[in-house]
């Protein structure tokens, strides 16, 4: 067997042995092994999650065959689930992969407590009176949760949580924390060592950027009553004078200088998102409050003490022309700086512990550490429970979806996979799942639409007819290629739950396969 190492190369790359750790360790339960299902758990088989345990109570049938790949012609006639389970795990052995022949909807009803040993539960093609239900005994096990369904053209994911934070959000996008705008003592005093003006055309080119903006700053400020730029005119004013202090055409570091010079004009402090956190209820601690909480209050207190109204640093300074000397030197001062706010954090997280009655070492070095080096970027999201969603709708945010020519198609998606539920549950089919005209399952689809709108709030409100005749004519057929992409959105959201990296989707994505677009929808 290849080692693990060499086996997941590529995607220890993404996240790291810490992630790869946590998906060994998860356990996952699929409901409903259909294309949706089976593209799902494919995914994460590949990856090396630790357990799989699939339930289905289907037969495999003809028809089958022509949307999953993990069937084949002998597998018809026998148990769905036991088929699909043996296909996955040939894709990798490592993984633990067993099977129940049972329906879902039956584990849901007579046997809640069965789903309270899972890490996560992927649920595919369930009816809306079983999701509302699932939702619930998960919430109460307090197991993650996703729903995914593929109809036809369209399809959604959904994820249920009542709370995941996340400290290695890995933004694709973020500035570096440099404090050009904020420079501490040790900082300002290494800026002060240089002489913008040095005679040596070497030495005057090989001034570090951070340093060469540090000291106009200050120049600036003298000149300005102590005010950094802020106006559009006094910006460019402040780049013209760093474009002045050039003394070659070739001079790299005032290039950077004048490339991130934005970094001096940005108001100093936290972000409004960090501020937000920090303000939050859970930020006051109480016996049952999590590892990340217990260190959100320490950051908190840490801003409002020592950091003086700023996170800590990060301590990393990005490549720039420099001499190797002032760049190691630089390098130095950044990083004393954040190890010292790491420590001042690291106190007050043991202190809190203390507090709360905890042993102080309950939570690691490393993983201080971690939560100190992504302060900036930390993420909390929270889930409706869907019961909460469908009884309590938020009708402004429905019909300003409905009216807005870009969200309405999904918007509309959402409201007929509902009311398609609500139609089988009246007519014991599908809408279109059976040959013949089409006329009637067209007009009654239309009005139990309306009755999903009007219980919605949004009486009066109408789905466009070509809409609805495309929800008759899928005839909740699961295509391949629809579920190929559901089940790769869903596993991708399972990674992320699991592994506590990366931001999972907050509301409801809606795939639109008629205009190939993908939409979020937060209700």
């Amino acid at each position: 067997m290849a080692e693990p190492k060499t086996k997941y190369d590529r995607q220890l790359r993404i996240w790291g042995e810490q992630g790869q750790a946590a998906l060994e360790k998860a356990s996952v339960c699929l409901l409903n092994c259909g294309p949706t299902g089976s593209e799902t758990l494919k995914n994460l088989v590949l990856g090396g999650i630790g357990s799989i345990t699939v339930i289905d109570g289907s037969k495999v049938e003809v028809g089958d065959l022509g949307n999953n790949f993990m069937l084949d012609e002998s597998c018809v006639g026998q148990s769905k689930a036991k088929s699909v389970c043996a296909f996955l795990q040939e894709l990798n052995d490592a993984v633990k992969a067993k099977f129940i022949e049972e329906y879902p909807e039956a584990l849901i009803e007579m046997n809640p407590p069965f789903f309270s040993q899972f890490t996560l539960v992927v649920a595919t093609q369930l009816g809306e009176e079983k999701m509302i239900k699932l939702d619930r005994i998960c919430r109460e096990a307090n197991v993650m949760l996703i729903f995914a369904r593929s109809y036809g053209l369209t399809g959604f994911v959904r994820i249920s949580v009542k709370e995941h934070t996340v400290v290695e959000s890995k933004p694709d996008h973020f500035l570096d924390d440099l404090r050009l705008n904020n420079p501490w003592p040790e900082l300002r005093k290494f800026a002060e060592t240089f002489d913008l003006n040095v005679p040596d055309p070497v030495a005057h080119k090989h001034t570090p950027y951070v340093v060469i903006l540090i000291k106009m700053s200050e120049e600036w400020t003298n000149s300005h009553g102590g005010s950094l730029p802020s106006t559009r005119e006094e910006k460019r004013e402040f780049k013209e004078l760093l474009k002045s202090k050039m003394v070659a055409i070739d001079e790299d570091n005032y290039k950077e200088a004048i490339e991130a010079s934005f970094k001096v004009f940005a108001p100093p402090g936290i972000s409004s998102d960090l501020q937000q956190i920090i303000n939050d209820s859970s930020a006051e601690l109480s016996s049952t409050s999590s590892d990340f909480w217990v260190m959100v209050a320490a950051l908190k207190e840490f801003i409002a003490t020592e950091g003086g109204g700023e996170a800590p640093l990060e301590g990393s300074i990005p490549d720039m022309t420099s001499s190797t000397e002032h760049y190691v030197n630089l390098q130095k001062i950044y990083q004393a700086k954040a190890e010292a706010d790491c420590l001042a954090i690291e106190q007050r997280v043991r202190n809190n512990l203390k507090k709360l009655g905890r042993e102080p070492e309950s939570i690691s070095k490393a993983t201080i550490k971690s939560f100190c080096r992504n302060a900036r970027k930390l993420k909390v999201c929270r889930y409706r429970l869907l019961e909460d969603e469908f009884s309590n709708p938020s009708v402004p945010d429905i019909q300003k979806y409905l009216t807005d020519e870009d969200y309405s198609v999904a918007m509309g998606f959402y409201i007929l996979l509902r009311a398609v539920d609500r139609f089988a549950a009246n007519y014991n089919n599908y809408p279109g799942e059976f040959d013949g005209p089409m006329d009637e399952d067209i007009s009654r689809l239309k009005t139990t639409a309306v009755s999903v709108l009007n219980d919605l709030g949004c009486n009066g409100s109408t789905l466009t007819e070509d809409l609805i005749n495309e929800m008759c004519r899928f005839g909740a057929a699961e295509l391949h290629a629809v579920a190929a992409f559901i089940g790769g959105v869903a596993s991708q959201e399972v990674i992320k739950l699991i592994t506590k990296q990366f931001v999972p989707m907050c509301g409801t994505f809606i795939f639109n396969g008629i205009d190939h677009k993908s939409q979020l929808l937060t209700l």
